[in-house]
């Protein structure tokens, strides 16, 4: 793997002018998400340089850095990034709602601020995961729960017009991990939804889940884009079974080629998919790479899977 990582870092940290030309070709945004990665960055501005650098673009939102900002920063940052030419990723949910009640308390209780700040900031998505089994909870126990408690995270949202992201894990082994297995298909994620019914809770479809689940191309092209609010690329490992595959050791983007991405993409596209796309393969040797390397090696493999579909 790390020798496969250097012949990708050698490619250079910029998009070539073919490269960005094609961009009209598609709607969808390469992201640059740090923490999915390895990458560590201390504040936005550096996050947002990075992202310029490496050719992304659309940039993950610092919710608590942004809810910290006064008016003036605000507009800094909104200038920065039309400055590079970058639109705002998902950020990420910072509600623990998989925990006891206290906990998801206390975090719904700095929400309101947190959503404020990141509406004053222009940014639009929000998203998280749903844990696949639950040690205590039956799966009609844990519906409940889920329903009672993101629709109180999306109604908190709504009031600010950010739309909330599910991402639902598909991976065989979590799925047993626990005694009780829970949401870990698309369908069962939109039941969910369907449930919560707040009108603002969408997706965040991912490559891996979407394999590992023995989802399909039809159930892709079931939806609309509107209910599609993030997308992850990855792939899987080679030479594993799909039961054994372990979530946090995936590959980049179009790396094997187990994973069917030139198919997931290209629903998508049929959809009109119009919002971010990132890479998070939970890969050691990726994680390993300092930070212009990493961010080189994601943006070359996405700008990879998406020339399969003529992105």
């Amino acid at each position: 793997m790390l020798a496969a990582m250097a012949t990708v870092v050698g490619t250079g940290p910029m998009a070539t002018a073919a490269e960005q030309a094609s961009r009209g070709s598609r709607r969808c945004k390469l992201a640059l998400t740090p923490g999915s990665i390895g990458v560590t960055v201390q504040s936005q501005r550096e996050l947002n340089e990075l992202a310029q650098r490496h050719g992304f673009e659309a940039v993950e939102p610092r919710p608590a850095e942004l809810a910290a900002m006064t008016p003036e920063q605000i507009a800094e940052t909104q200038a920065d990034l039309g400055a590079k030419k970058l639109e705002w990723a998902a950020a990420g949910l910072p509600v623990d709602f998989r925990k006891d009640e206290a906990t998801f308390r206390d975090g719904l209780a700095q929400l309101p601020k947190i959503a404020a700040g990141l509406r004053r900031a222009g940014v639009q998505r929000v998203g998280t995961w749903l844990g696949p089994s639950s040690e205590e909870l039956t799966y009609r126990a844990n519906f409940r729960q889920h329903v009672a408690r993101l629709g109180e995270v999306a109604r908190v949202l709504r009031e600010h017009e950010l739309r909330l992201g599910l991402e639902y894990v598909g991976t065989q082994l979590l799925l047993v991990g626990k005694r009780y297995p829970f949401v870990h298909t698309l369908a069962e994620t939109r039941e969910l939804i369907a449930e919560i019914g707040t009108g603002n809770v969408g997706l965040v479809l991912d490559t891996w889940h979407w394999w590992t689940a023995g989802d399909t191309v039809a159930d892709l092209l079931a939806l609309k884009n509107a209910e599609v609010v993030s997308v992850d690329l990855n792939d899987a490992p080679a030479g594993i079974l799909k039961a054994q595959q372990k979530d946090n050791a995936r590959e980049l983007p179009a790396a094997t080629g187990v994973i069917d991405v030139a198919a997931f993409l290209g629903a998508l596209v049929t959809l009109g998919y119009d919002g971010p796309m990132r890479a998070e393969p939970f890969n050691a040797a990726l994680n390993a790479l300092e930070n212009e390397p990493a961010c080189a090696a994601a943006a070359a493999a996405m700008r990879k899977a998406v020339g399969l579909v003529g992105g």
